[in-house]
């Protein structure tokens, strides 16, 4: 086994935080849980957010003209595990969870504080991971947050492999 690298260290002990990424496609939605993601531009605004391509939510996505990003509250935890834990390939995760038809045709999730949704601008193939640059048009803030964190969640079984 090849030891890990300084940088695959450093990165290990960054609280990045986690947001849940929803969209919908062709009749299908779904959703995964994020630690890649990023304010890219103020004028205009844009997000960055990425998805990994073993995920269930990337097949979905690359078909979706639109995204929805939930930033998540350390109250958001059980919500976390639900999208970070479990795949969209064997479990309907809004069959678990509150959500509404938002924006777009977007699945909006009812727990989390802070979302926002518009559409696909761009997307950037990043190794194992792919960016897809969003406009957000539409959204809701009702903070305060406390954001859920990486060192918050480092503990879940992923659903799939990042």
């Amino acid at each position: 086994m090849v030891e890990p690298s300084a940088f695959h260290e450093a990165v290990s002990v960054v609280s990045y935080p986690m947001a849940i990424v929803t969209t919908a496609a062709g009749g299908e939605r779904s959703g995964c849980l994020v630690g890649f993601h990023t304010q890219c531009s103020i004028d205009p605004p844009r997000y960055l957010v990425c998805v990994s391509r073993g995920n269930h939510t990337f097949g979905v996505a690359r078909r979706a003209t639109h995204l929805a990003v939930h930033l998540l509250d350390v109250a958001d935890r059980e919500l976390s595990k639900l999208f970070g834990e479990l795949t969209g390939d064997e479990v309907d995760k809004f069959a678990r969870c509150r959500w509404s038809g938002g924006p777009f045709g977007m699945p909006v999730l009812a727990g989390p504080r802070a979302w926002f949704a518009g559409p696909v601008m761009t997307t950037v193939e990043v190794g194992d991971h792919t960016a897809f640059v969003i406009d957000p048009v539409a959204g809701e803030f009702h903070g305060p947050l406390r954001q859920l964190g990486f060192q918050d969640v480092r503990d879940m079984e992923p659903g799939h492999p990042a």
